[in-house]
């Protein structure tokens, strides 16, 4: 037993009476955790009362979600084994013993993952007409036809990759979907001076193009679909020619993602990035080797070499690999295999009144989306933007998403004459490059806009509006606890509040000086900032209650968070 399962045996068999705040065994490990929620994510796809294309959405998600661990948590663990370090975790661990606690839970994981769409997911698709047919069993004209897509839209942009002394082994990029085989030696070369290249067996790798769906549809079929990979298998005759090849078997590369800076030499925190981002591109070190699992032994110990890991990296995939490639399906019109759309409402206040400015006058307006519109807070903010009386906008930004009505109406805003900051956060992770995009054509449309700061990473979602009226200027907020990004905020749970109270909107100018130009604040009348006086605050309200309790009165704590790390906060609760 690894050490991590031998801890929480032992917490579960200890009394809870000799509990001590003190004690790291009733600290749950971080990774562990999270793999406990990545679990709670693969039981939704279990369940029968979720519609069909849902539990096969819970597949992608539960996938995508392990990606971002092993880029991020597997690696940042790696490193730290690779360079010595020894220091343990707030619960006790080692990073060594962390990733054995790892390995031990992530492989049932996606055992059973891979279970539910051999054995459940696609036989009940396959049961309502839609099917991804095996190139092998499929009808003559079929393969025919498909033989034909390969040649025209597949077969251009293919580049076969051979392996020896003059051809280095490629760099496999992160996440990419590769076809590995083996070609043997041709001795019926006829040319005298190329007979030499074709003496030895060599391996060859070829790239699935990402830009070429992974599931095609057979003679232009709706339902039936044929796998990429397999497609490229059947004809890789056409890529290698008149030589003798073995079989081809899928494998995927995880790849380190985390990027590191040293902000106190960076000079330009956008180049920085960009320029780590590019590194990251090129040299980031390998996390984990997914293979088909009938991939054999041989071609297995062979890239584990040529990669740089080892047996214990390597994940055999027993179903479809790369999960997410299926959401193809969740775009077909089959409405009854999916939840129903949530009916977005519009708060009633807004329903009665053409201007938001009005109404946030007279009262404050919580949101909850998803069911409330997020066009509540897009209104909000492009009212601003063409509102003549409004003089400044200002806003953090961490994830806007890829086509932003927020940044277009904050383009608009400038374009008006107002005065217009943003703050975008370039270190949002996953995220750097749309947010470099963002931030560069909000400069080149007159937007004052601040990367983040040195040393911190920006979560805050706060809009300022500054508004003219009555010779004198009034402030409105929008503060919440989701990213500005409509597309998001239609999966997430997340609260919001837009307000005209004057101690918020002071707060919020506060905040924005202290963001934009180190004014800094050392206390605030309603908000709750880190690393200012969030901690403080919440260990108050969290010993005011232990004290109600104790006192023989009222006493409640309801907290809903992404996550709990710091350990200040646990011990309080």
């Amino acid at each position: 037993m690894n050490p991590i399962a031998q801890k929480e045996t032992l917490a579960a068999e200890k009394p809870v009476k000799t509990l001590s705040v003190d004690d790291s065994l009733f600290l749950f490990n971080r990774e562990l955790s999270w793999l406990e929620f990545n679990r709670r994510v693969l039981e939704e796809a279990f369940e029968d009362v979720n519609p069909l294309l849902e539990r096969l959405k819970f597949l992608s998600i539960f996938s995508t979600n392990l990606d971002e661990f092993f880029m991020i948590r597997v690696a940042g663990l790696k490193e730290q084994v690779a360079e010595g370090v020894n220091k343990t975790s707030i619960d006790g661990f080692t990073a060594t013993e962390q990733l054995a606690g790892i390995l031990e839970k992530v492989r049932p994981l996606i055992t059973n993952q891979m279970s539910c769409l051999r054995e459940e997911i696609l036989p009940q698709l396959a049961g309502e007409g839609i099917q991804i047919c095996a190139y092998k069993d499929l009808k003559a004209g079929e393969k025919k036809w498909l033989d034909a897509y390969f040649l025209k839209n597949v077969f251009p942009v293919l580049t076969p990759q051979a392996v020896d002394i003059s051809h280095p082994f490629p760099y496999i990029s992160n996440l990419s979907l590769n076809l590995g085989l083996f070609v043997e030696p041709d001795e019926s070369v006829h040319h005298s001076n190329l007979r030499h290249l074709f003496t030895n067996r060599r391996f060859v790798r070829v790239k699935l193009p990402p830009n070429v769906s992974r599931l095609i549809s057979i003679q232009g079929s709706e339902t039936r679909f044929a796998a990429l990979g397999e497609l490229i298998a059947a004809n890789i005759r056409y890529l290698l020619p008149n030589m003798k090849t073995s079989e081809c078997f899928l494998f995927r590369l995880t790849r380190d993602a985390d990027i590191e800076l040293r902000e106190d030499e960076a000079g330009d925190l956008l180049r920085n990035i960009e320029s780590e981002l590019h590194h990251q591109k090129r040299f980031s070190f390998p996390v984990r080797l997914e293979v088909e699992a009938s991939m054999p032994e041989e071609m297995i110990k062979y890239l584990t070499g040529a990669i740089g890991l080892t047996e214990q990296d390597v994940y055999r995939i027993d179903g479809f690999l790369n999960t997410p490639d299926l959401m193809k399906l969740y775009s077909l019109n089959r409405p009854e295999l999916k939840d129903k759309p949530i009916k977005y409402m519009i708060p009633k206040a807004l329903q009665k009144s053409a201007n938001i400015f009005d109404v946030l006058k007279t009262r404050d307006i919580l949101v909850h989306h998803p069911f409330t519109s997020y066009s509540t807070v897009t209104d909000f903010i492009n009212e601003a933007a063409e509102d003549e009386n409004v003089r400044a906008i200002k806003i953090c930004l961490y994830r806007a998403g890829k086509d932003s009505p927020i940044v277009k109406s904050l383009v608009k805003a400038s374009r008006n004459g107002k005065q217009v900051a943003a703050l975008v956060e370039l270190k949002a992770r996953f995220d750097e490059e749309n947010n470099i995009e963002w931030a560069r054509r909000l400069e080149n449309k007159g937007v004052h806009v601040i990367y983040g700061m040195r040393g911190l990473k920006t979560h805050s979602k706060v809009a300022l509006v500054v508004r003219h009226e009555n010779d004198e200027l009034r402030r409105y907020v929008h503060i919440a606890t989701g990213n500005y990004n409509p597309t998001t905020s239609r999966i997430y749970t997340d609260l919001g509040l837009l307000t005209a109270d004057e101690e918020i909107g002071a707060d919020a100018t506060d905040l924005f000086n202290f963001l934009t130009g180190y004014s800094y604040q050392n206390e605030y009348r309603s908000l709750l900032v880190a690393p200012v006086n969030l901690r403080e605050r919440m260990i108050e309200m969290i010993n005011r209650e232990t004290k109600n309790k104790s006192d023989g009165k009222d006493a409640r704590i309801i907290v809903k968070t992404n996550s709990l790390t710091d350990d200040r906060i646990i011990r309080a609760l």
